[in-house]
């Protein structure tokens, strides 16, 4: 292969490799590393292909807007293939989606518009209909549609799938998809329709999706929630064609995950929460197996994206998909228990400006100040404020000079009743087991505590 003179040239001839770690059962499975494009995800196929199809049709014009609704990875790859092609480009993106994923794409270049999640196909928030809406409200905008755009499927027939047909020596028994705009499976099954047409293609949904439902019953259930992102619809994308699949998985968000980080400790894969999905569907599958199949999947995405979300054991814990033991007392409530190691915290001879680093890197508004382990004081934004007063000299001052040692304490028996009392009063929660230092209570923290509670 030539060298490469763009970044575009890099798209695509991921490599497949197997799975040896993970209990496949009789079936040996195979892993297509879609996460190895340039822009990290499958979606970078996509985004080339619509929008050179969009050039040879003439309905883009040099330095045009191209406007597009997302759930991340093909504005990923659209703002790469727009950076390096020189257009503008605005993408309607739901609020769930990880921040990762938003400051990538602002990264390059692209005008980031976040919408409701919340909400279905015919609200004016749903991403979809707004972003339709504003192609038609700005001048001289394309609307690139990946869902009803032709050139997204085509992209798979014409790379992934014999991509990944050379690489398994035209010997693949199953197939294991995704749908989100469904072009994907569009792709592969016309393809393996023409040169193998005994493939059969199983379908991972996530739990609160419509699609399995279509597939094993023909029907349209109102759609649910999940956390995975990137695949999942409350609609039939008309580019899929899920009514000819005949099985499906349902997978739930914290199946996904969990197999997610097993891929990356027992396979040494990064890889993104719906690559988890559809591999948690695949070890299901051929497990289920009575014979030896050769399966195929993919890591749709990299799982740098989602470093804040499904690789942090707090976020779970916020979204009720990791539980520690129930202590019965105000322990239950603290999300960064000092006895774990979490506790992020201020010496009283660390200077404002490392504590007030420390605040911005943890996104937090306040610390505790331990000496050899002993709480001596708390210090917040407010302190600092105060004793800097616009001197930056001041923030060389040691946190011992700002922090309030005067610290109202709860014991960790205190119940609710005087927690929320605590808060009334302007006070964080600081709890204490006689002398020792436990760690902090927020109210999100009993917010989250609270909700998690109707979950479990």
């Amino acid at each position: 292969m030539p060298l490469p003179d763009s970044v575009l040239d890099l798209i695509g001839h991921t490599p497949t490799m197997e799975l040896t770690r993970l209990d496949s059962g009789p079936c040996r499975l195979f892993l297509k590393l879609e996460n190895q494009n340039p822009g990290g995800s499958i979606k970078d196929r996509v985004a080339l292909s619509m929008v050179e199809q969009a050039e040879r049709d003439g309905v883009l014009a040099p330095g045009g807007a191209i406007i597009e609704a997302t759930a991340g990875n093909t504005g990923l790859g659209l703002a790469l293939v727009a950076a390096q092609k020189g257009y503008r480009l605005i993408l309607v993106v739901p609020d769930k989606m990880s921040r990762e994923k938003i400051f990538h794409l602002r990264a390059l270049g692209a005008k980031v518009l976040l919408t409701r999640s919340d909400v279905g196909k015919g609200h004016p928030a749903y991403y979809q209909d707004y972003a339709r809406r504003l192609a038609q409200e700005t001048p001289g905008a394309f609307y690139i549609d990946q869902f009803n755009n032709p050139a997204n499927p085509l992209a798979h027939y014409r790379t992934t799938a014999p991509e990944l047909w050379q690489q398994m020596d035209g010997r693949i028994d199953a197939i294991v998809v995704g749908v989100g705009s469904g072009g994907t499976l569009g792709g592969l099954r016309r393809f393996f329709g023409e040169v193998s047409p005994g493939t059969e293609f199983i379908l991972a949904d996530p739990a609160g999706s419509v699609l399995a439902d279509r597939v094993e019953h023909g029907t349209l259930p109102a759609a649910g929630s999940w956390l995975v992102e990137g695949i999942g619809e409350d609609f039939i994308p008309p580019l899929s064609q899920v009514e000819q699949l005949t099985k499906a998985y349902r997978i739930s968000d914290g199946e996904s995950f969990d197999t997610a980080r097993d891929l990356l400790l027992k396979e040494g894969i990064l890889a993104g929460s719906s690559t988890g999905t559809l591999l948690a569907a695949a070890l299901r599958y051929c497990r289920e197996q009575r014979t030896p199949k050769r399966v195929a999947t993919f890591a749709c995405d990299s799982g740098n994206k989602y470093l804040s979300k499904m690789f942090n054991d707090d976020w779970l814990r916020q979204q009720g998909l990791r539980q520690r033991p129930t202590i019965g007392d105000l322990r239950d409530f603290i999300a960064f228990r000092h006895d774990e190691g979490a506790t992020v915290f201020a010496l009283p001879d660390d200077t404002l400006a490392t504590a007030h680093a420390r605040m911005r890197l943890y996104d937090i508004s306040q610390l505790p100040v331990l000496d050899q382990g002993r709480l001596v004081g708390l210090i917040d934004e407010w302190d600092i404020l105060t004793r800097v007063r616009a001197d930056a000299g001041r923030f060389a001052l040691p946190v011992s000079d700002a922090m309030t040692g005067d610290v109202f304490t709860l014991p960790k028996e205190a119940d609710e009743a005087t927690l929320l009392k605590t808060f009334a009063r302007g006070h964080v929660a600081v709890v204490m087991d006689g002398e020792q230092f436990l760690g902090l209570i927020t109210r999100a923290d009993v917010l989250n505590t609270w909700r998690n509670r109707i979950h479990s």
